[in-house]
């Protein structure tokens, strides 16, 4: 997928506020609201923008605790097996696999300490999991979406 300077504008835009109208878009991009729109919808059709979602602060839900834990997996587990599996916990906002002697990264958000403990139980559970190891956030230096340039 080939993006030009006004895609990659339009996007900029988008995740400033997504909730911009496309006149607002437009404006600041110099395109119409109906071009706007046409260009937003050939870049979800074509998978560019994977789709639109609010931003909740973790601790308005009382997710407050976060850790990152590696997954150490046994034999060949397949990232799809890891992928289905972790899925099934909703405290996992993120998971990748991962160069290094871990199979796969995790990112958790829960309530407290013992929350995290018990995810961690429960992932440790899963038939494909040798070990793991984690780390409990202690204060957050960088939040923030990557920049499109």
């Amino acid at each position: 997928m080939k993006l030009d300077d006004l895609d990659r504008a339009i996007i900029r835009a988008l995740v400033e506020d997504a909730r911009a109208t496309y006149a607002e878009i437009g404006g600041h991009v110099g395109l119409s609201a109906p071009a706007v729109k046409r260009r937003v919808d050939r870049l979800v059709a074509s998978g560019a923008i994977t789709g639109f979602s609010a931003r909740v602060e973790p601790s308005a839900l009382g997710w407050t605790t976060e850790a990152y834990v590696e997954l150490f997996c046994r034999g060949k587990t397949s990232p799809a097996e890891i992928g289905t599996a972790v899925s099934r916990h909703p405290e996992v906002v993120s998971a990748c696999t991962v160069t290094g002697e871990a199979d796969a990264l995790l990112h958790i958000r829960a309530t407290d300490v013992r929350h995290v403990e018990r995810v961690i139980e429960r992932l440790a559970a899963e038939p494909f999991v040798v070990r793991t190891k984690s780390a409990i956030v202690l204060s957050r230096l960088i939040n923030g979406s990557p920049q499109t340039t």
